[in-house]
C-alpha cells in the first residue's frame, strides 16, 4: 500500500492520478473527505481504501505492516490565515505524529515543505540544512513549514528518523485539480477565469521601485513535474539521499510571462491590467523566488521540467478548457 495524505486536495490527488497511470492501484487515500468542493478530485481515483484524516493515525497503527510508502502532502496551505493554532495542529503536530510512526514502523516518508520557508529570500533559495535555523518566513503558514523542517532535522541528529525521508520545498505549483482552492489557486487558473468572464486579466501592481508592474518573479512549477519527482523518490529511496529538497522548475519567470502564456494558450489577445496588492498580503509578498535545483539533480534526477509555456498550454487546453481533472482511467 502507498499512503497519500491530502489526497482530496490539489497536489495529493494529482500524485494519486499519476500513480494510477503507472499502474499503482493499491493506494490509501487520506483527507477530510467531507468537503463537497473536493469530491471530484478523488471520485475517479483507483484506491484500496479512503481514510478520514482524523482517523488515519489510528488506522496506521493497525495497518502499518501493509504499508510500503508514505507521501504526507496534507496541510493547511492558506497563506493569508493568521491563526497560528490551526497551523500548529495540522502542519506541525499532525506531521510530527506521522513522522514518529514512520520511524517506529520503518516506513519511508516524503513530506511537503514549502518555498514559503525562505521568506523574502534574504538567505537565498538553497536547500541546505544549515540554513534552516536562519530562515525568516513571512507568514504563519511559512513558519509552520519551517518549524517542521527544523524539528525533523533535530530528530535526524538524535537518530530518530525514517530510514528514508525527503522534505520537498514546493515552489509555485500550478496545474489540474486546483478548482477548489479559491483565492489560493494559481494565477493561471485565475487568468483563465477572468479572461473568459471579461476578456482581460488584472495582476497585482508592484509596490517596489525595483520591480515593474507584473515584473514580480516566481519559480512556477507544473504539478505533473512535481509528481514525477515524487515517483523518482519512491523508487530511489536511498538513505544517503535523505534530506530537504527544493522542488521548482529552477527558473524564475514573471507573472506577466505567466499571464501572457495563458492568453496564448486560450487563443485570446493579450490584455493585462494591474490592481493594488491587497493590504492583508502586501507586507509579506514575495517578489522573487527561484529554486536551486542542484541538490535534487545530484542524486540522479535528470528528467527535464516542462517550460512555462508548454505547461500552461497543457493545463489550459487539456484541463481548464474542458473542465477536467487529472485522473487516470480505471483498470480493465
Amino acid at each position: 500500500m502507498i499512503v497519500i495524505t491530502g489526497s482530496a486536495g490539489f497536489i495529493g490527488s494529482a500524485l494519486a492520478a499519476r500513480l494510477n497511470e503507472t499502474r499503482f492501484f493499491d493506494l490509501v487515500l487520506v483527507d477530510d473527505f467531507q468537503r463537497p468542493d473536493k469530491v471530484s478530485n478523488h471520485t475517479d481515483l483507483v484506491c484500496s481504501e479512503k481514510v478520514e484524516r482524523s482517523e488515519f493515525l489510528e488506522w496506521l497503527d493497525a495497518n502499518e505492516s501493509q504499508v510500503q510508502f508514505v507521501f504526507h502532502l496534507g496541510a493547511r496551505t492558506d497563506t493569508t490565515e493568521k491563526d497560528r493554532s490551526i497551523f500548529d495542529e495540522l502542519n506541525l503536530n499532525y506531521s510530527q505524529e506521522v513522522w514518529k510512526r514512520c520511524v517506529q514502523y520503518g516506513l519511508p516518508l516524503v513530506y511537503a515543505s514549502s518555498a514559503a520557508t525562505y521568506g523574502a529570500g534574504e538567505f537565498g533559495y538553497k536547500d541546505a540544512h544549515n540554513l534552516v535555523n536562519q530562515l525568516k518566513p513571512l507568514n504563519p503558514y511559512g513558519d509552520s513549514k519551517n518549524d517542521f523542517d527544523r524539528w525533523a532535522l533535530e530528530q535526524v541528529e538524535q537518530g530518530k528518523a525514517p530510514y528514508f525521508w525527503a522534505g520537498l520545498k514546493f515552489f509555485n505549483v500550478f496545474g489540474p485539480n486546483e478548482y477548489h482552492k479559491g483565492r489560493m489557486a494559481s494565477v493561471v487558473f485565475h487568468t483563465f477565469n477572468q479572461v473568459n468572464a471579461t476578456g482581460a486579466m488584472k495582476l497585482f501592481r508592484s509596490h517596489r521601485s525595483d520591480y515593474t508592474d507584473g515584473g514580480q518573479t516566481r519559480d512556477f512549477v507544473y504539478v505533473k513535474d512535481l509528481a514525477e519527482v515524487c515517483l523518482f523518490l519512491m523508487h530511489h529511496r536511498k538513505p544517503a539521499s535523505n534530506g530537504l529538497y527544493n522542488l521548482g522548475s529552477g527558473k524564475a519567470r514573471t507573472f506577466l510571462d505567466l499571464a501572457h502564456a495563458t492568453f496564448d494558450a486560450m487563443g485570446k489577445p493579450r490584455n493585462v491590467g494591474f490592481i493594488d496588492t491587497p493590504e492583508d498580503i502586501r507586507g509579506t509578498y514575495q517578489y522573487f523566488t527561484e529554486a536551486d535545483m542542484s541538490k535534487l539533480h545530484s542524486i540522479g534526477y535528470d528528467r527535464p521540467f516542462a517550460s512555462l509555456e508548454d505547461a500552461v498550454k497543457d493545463y489550459v487546453q487539456n484541463y481548464l478548457n474542458k473542465g477536467k481533472r487529472w485522473s487516470a482511467s480505471k483498470p480493465s
